[in-house]
């Protein structure tokens, strides 16, 4: 099969990249200056090529398959880069660009639709943001040319200065058609392995079930038998699963909430824990001035999102 990027397959490939973030061919076509139908029939013609569908299409929403959610992240990130990199070129020398490495899901779920704000705050700052979760020390940080980054780990640093600006919590959520295809979920002792879904790398180091583990040790409920249950290395990947009515997936309230929000997911117990793991803002002794400008907004970014978070979702024990 010819892989090489061409006219076709680009249009094809920015539908979908737009279809994907807005979770709607409607709201996508608006974006692209094309009709729904155009942009419908280009996911499709993709969709063919590929062999795979990449969207269920529902009355009430279009949901990315577990394939279609790892393409959409590739995508993001390399349209991120294409972008930023021209955007960096098109500007004086002077003007001031950030680079930000970022874990990719949560680029994807909070930090992106958030970007808006922060250029309305600082026009003249760029922001470019490159999706990673390897663990940084200083060597590594000036080797890859990396001026800050945003982790979700147990924290640690040594060599660099790590600002926590938001906490974590832990809730269990799966679709409603999940829940309502299967027994009443009222006790965590219930749970079979094979229904849970895992993000095998929460953070360098975690364990494959350190999620499920946490929050089933923080509600007293005893471990299952962890079973066939899914593993993917990215939880977005997880929630997407769960979002396809596949399973229960950990859900990070930060990746979550949204779609708490509209219905598209439902905590299966109305129990929060708190993670061991918090998002930090990562950067060297000293960062310049458009860094220190990502950071405080980071921070106030964060202390918003805690507020909305708590009248969405009970707080920890």
């Amino acid at each position: 099969m010819d892989t090489r990027l061409s006219p076709s397959l680009l249009a094809w490939l920015r539908c979908f990249d737009a279809a994907a973030r807005h979770g709607s061919f409607t709201r996508a076509a608006a974006e692209l200056c094309i009709t729904q139908g155009a942009v419908s029939q280009q996911v499709k013609q993709l969709e063919q090529w590929l062999g795979r569908p990449l969207f269920l299409r529902t009355p009430r929403a279009l949901l990315a398959t577990p394939e279609g959610q790892w393409l959409a992240v590739v995508l993001r990130e390399s349209f991120e880069a294409i972008e930023g990199t021209l955007t960096h070129m098109r500007r004086q020398e002077e003007t001031p660009v950030a680079t930000l490495s970022c874990s990719p899901s949560f680029a994807m779920q909070w930090l992106t639709p958030r970007m808006g704000e922060f250029f309305r705050l600082h026009p003249d700052i760029g922001l470019r943001v490159f999706g990673e979760f390897h663990r940084l020390d200083r060597t590594r940080m000036v080797q890859g040319g990396i001026e800050a980054a945003v982790r979700f780990d147990l924290g640690g640093y040594t060599d660099l200065q790590a600002t926590e600006f938001l906490d974590e919590w832990l809730v269990p959520v799966a679709s409603p058609a999940f829940l309502a295809a299967h027994p009443p979920m009222d006790d965590p002792a219930r749970l079979q392995g094979d229904w849970l879904l895992h993000d095998s790398t929460a953070w360098e180091g975690a364990s494959a079930h350190e999620e499920w583990q946490h929050w089933l040790a923080g509600v007293g409920a005893p471990l299952p038998a962890w079973g066939g249950g899914p593993q993917f290395n990215l939880s977005q990947l997880a929630i997407s699963a769960a979002l396809a009515g596949r399973g229960i997936a950990m859900g990070r309230a930060a990746l979550v909430l949204d779609d708490l929000i509209a219905g598209r997911l439902v905590p299966v117990f109305a129990r929060c824990v708190q993670s061991r793991a918090a998002y930090s803002f990562v950067t060297p002794p000293r960062p310049g001035h458009a860094m220190a400008a990502v950071g405080e907004w980071l921070l106030q970014e964060g202390r918003r999102f805690a507020a909305q978070r708590a009248t969405v979702l009970p707080a920890p024990g």
